[in-house]
């Protein structure tokens, strides 16, 4: 009896902390340059999980257009927003095996997709889905040292999301 609880307890420990594997910053990567693309900052919000766009990187590999200073927007969203500050993933949540679902965006063609997130190696496995078929995309870690003077480190939990309309 006293291994059944004990597994009990493990299994729900081990739950808790895996809640909190996706969350933090993360580089978005191009599939064809292999060159990193955003910064995408995963965080909690009454106990589900939305990715927003904090950081944009230009041609030479700087983080060059910011949430705080936006410049580019997202054609394929209604209202047109700035892709800095735009929530692309949202209402994710604990399924199995560590892995989160919900939903993405692509915020250039204005295309929903189901999505499963989870962390292996270090790194953020996101796949986007369409029925059973799908691809995945592996970002990785944006760390404390690469934000600077000029792109300081939000505050996420003050982040409230805003789930974006598609044209």
């Amino acid at each position: 009896m006293n291994k059944y609880i004990f597994s009990a307890l493990l299994w729900a420990f081990s739950i808790c902390f895996a809640d909190d594997s996706i969350a933090g910053f993360w580089k978005t990567i191009d599939p064809d340059t292999k060159k990193p693309q955003s910064v995408v900052a995963v965080y909690e919000y009454k106990g589900k999980y939305y990715g927003r766009i904090i950081g944009t990187y230009n041609k030479s590999g700087q983080v060059d257009e910011t949430m705080y200073a936006p410049k580019d927007r997202a054609p394929g969203i209604v209202g047109n927003p700035y892709y800095c500050g735009l929530d692309i993933i949202w209402n994710l949540r604990l399924r199995d095996n560590d892995r989160f679902r919900g939903k993405i965006c692509n915020p250039q063609a204005g295309k929903v997709y189901d999505a499963e997130l989870w962390v292996e190696d270090g790194n953020l496995i996101v796949r986007g889905m369409v029925w059973m078929f799908g691809a995945n995309r592996t970002w990785l870690p944006f760390t404390d040292k690469e934000f600077s003077s000029h792109f300081k480190k939000p505050d996420v939990k003050k982040f409230v999301p805003v789930i974006p309309e598609t044209n």
